[in-house]
């Protein structure tokens, strides 16, 4: 039984850029398909479509690469964990990596990034960074 599906997601992301390789399923859940969405729309991705085997879904994500064949992540990591959740207010947040890096933030108003998260005034659950 696995205990943190976000974890999972993330770690398989971080095996296929790192194998090189063009596409990596996910569970399915609603969460994961927020994070998902947002790597792809802050270029981190190339895209990913939801599909549905009978009762069960999964994500298939197609990751994206450099004109030298280089992932275009450079790190992607779990911040808050099952044992450990890390809250942080909208000035905490405001930039990471100097503005290269992106926080993706639980917030009441979804899922949402780091830089929107501080420009609609709201703090939450830091989930993951990626750069």
């Amino acid at each position: 039984m696995m205990t943190d599906i976000i974890a999972d997601s993330l770690t398989r992301i971080r095996n296929a850029a790192q194998r090189k390789l063009e596409t990596t399923e996910l569970l399915h859940s609603k969460m994961i398909e927020a994070i998902v969405s947002i790597l792809v729309d802050k270029g981190y991705l190339e895209s990913y479509t939801v599909e549905e085997d009978g009762n069960k879904k999964t994500i298939k994500v197609v990751l994206k690469y450099d004109d030298n064949g280089n992932s275009v992540i450079n790190e992607i990591k779990k911040i808050s964990k099952p044992g450990r959740r890390i809250y942080k207010g909208k000035e905490e947040i405001k930039r990471f990596k100097n503005g290269y890096g992106t926080l993706i933030v639980s917030t009441s108003a979804g899922v949402l990034p780091n830089d929107e998260a501080y420009k609609q005034g709201r703090g939450g659950e830091v989930i993951c960074s990626i750069w």
